[in-house]
């Protein structure tokens, strides 16, 4: 090889050197503007999403609103096909029924009366008021009981010389014992109807070391009926003992058969709007 042609190939090669190093050395100079254009786009981005969302229809975003609350909703839309375990659409062309939703029904004669069914407790009223006199006649005791449906509900009235209490005692007898049990029975329909018993007398004082007057007495004989009728099932919450001596007669005192009638307890299986006490009607 001649020494001219080695001398050019050293430079073609020098050159080429050259070369790769400018194209190497400006590679690294502008590989910032990959980075910088990145970053603007991302700027860009995010003022256009700040600006969306600075300027958003409020018509549109309601009705979004609504429709998400629809989708979201548990109700079930009526008409639409069921979808099927293999992906396929139902072909049933019948549309679904939809099952009325059955009302609440009050379960007490306090939750009918409420509700404004007022036969319907009058009516129970006067099937238990049959189912006691019945009873009576079948046992014996017409004569000393009374049963009657008024304003304030049903109320049974008992003679206490002949079926509960000796003269000037409180200690029920033991041919009460029945009675006041079949009587406890049916006014224990419900669990929330109230009772109160409400003993009365005569209007001939009374005055000895245990009851200093009618009013200890009546109220006795009434707390001794409700102890008898809570011990035989009914809830003691919804019995209540009232003793008002003479002061609500049925009967002239004036005979010994008036004052016999006075001479009573009642249990009354009060109306849900019935009045707290009272006279009851003879």
């Amino acid at each position: 090889m001649s020494p001219a042609r080695g001398n050019r190939g050293t430079r073609g090669r020098r050159r080429q050197r050259r070369r790769r190093g400018d194209d190497e050395g400006h590679a690294d100079g502008e590989r910032w503007l990959l980075t910088y254009a990145d970053m603007i786009t991302l700027l860009m981005a995010l003022f256009m999403v700040l600006f969306s969302i600075s300027s958003v229809n409020v018509s549109k975003f309601q009705t979004l609103k609504e429709t998400l609350a629809q989708a979201f909703s548990p109700k079930v839309l009526s008409g639409g096909g069921s979808i099927l375990p293999n992906g396929g659409a139902s072909k049933s062309t019948h549309p679904p029924t939809e099952q009325p939703t059955p009302a609440a029904v009050p379960q007490s004669l306090t939750e009918r009366a409420a509700a404004g069914d007022h036969k319907a407790e009058q009516d129970e009223f006067k099937r238990l008021k049959r189912q006691l006199d019945a009873y009576a006649r079948q046992h014996g005791f017409s004569a000393s009981i009374e049963t009657v449906v008024n304003s304030r509900g049903l109320v049974i009235r008992l003679l206490t010389d002949r079926v509960l209490y000796d003269s000037g005692s409180a200690v029920l007898k033991a041919e009460a014992t029945p009675l006041l049990a079949r009587i406890s029975d049916l006014v224990n329909v419900d669990s929330s109807h109230p009772i109160s018993v409400e003993g009365n007398t005569d209007d001939v004082p009374i005055a000895t070391g245990q009851y200093p007057s009618n009013w200890e007495l009546s109220a006795a004989r009434a707390a001794g009926v409700v102890r008898f009728m809570a011990a035989h099932g009914v809830a003691p919450t919804r019995l209540e003992a009232t003793g008002v001596a003479d002061q609500r007669p049925i009967a002239p005192n004036t005979t010994a058969a008036g004052r016999e009638r006075n001479r009573r307890v009642e249990i009354a299986l009060l109306r849900g709007n019935a009045p707290e006490g009272g006279a009851s009607a003879p």
